[in-house]
């Protein structure tokens, strides 16, 4: 894979998975403020974004499982890192609203 395309996914990567990020952290202010349809509204256009760059991720993968030589740069390190990241907190952020939700049932 020449380096121009291995630059592109990793910034298609990031840019989906810091997207994603973003509306994970609009989903922890909803919570805060008990606006639980909103959460879930966020939580699900980040999962859509996370599909995404995962969907990214994998093509990424594919090639190389198919022999393709990829000289690998920091930017897809830090791309993978992003990602993971980010699908850790969406995670989190999913557990997080059911805990408020049934706190708030009480």
């Amino acid at each position: 894979m020449e380096a121009e395309k291995l630059q592109e996914v990793a910034f298609d990567i990031i840019l989906s998975s810091g997207d994603a990020r973003t509306l994970v952290h609009e989903g922890f202010k909803n919570m805060r403020q008990g606006e639980y349809a909103e959460v879930e509204k966020s939580l699900a256009k980040a999962n859509d974004l996370l599909v995404k760059a995962h969907r990214v991720q994998t093509g990424f993968l594919r090639e190389y499982a198919n022999g393709e030589k990829i000289e690998m740069e920091i930017i897809m390190v830090h791309a993978q890192d992003h990602l993971m990241t980010t699908m850790t907190l969406k995670e989190v952020a999913t557990e997080m609203l059911a805990l408020y939700q049934s706190i708030s049932d009480k």
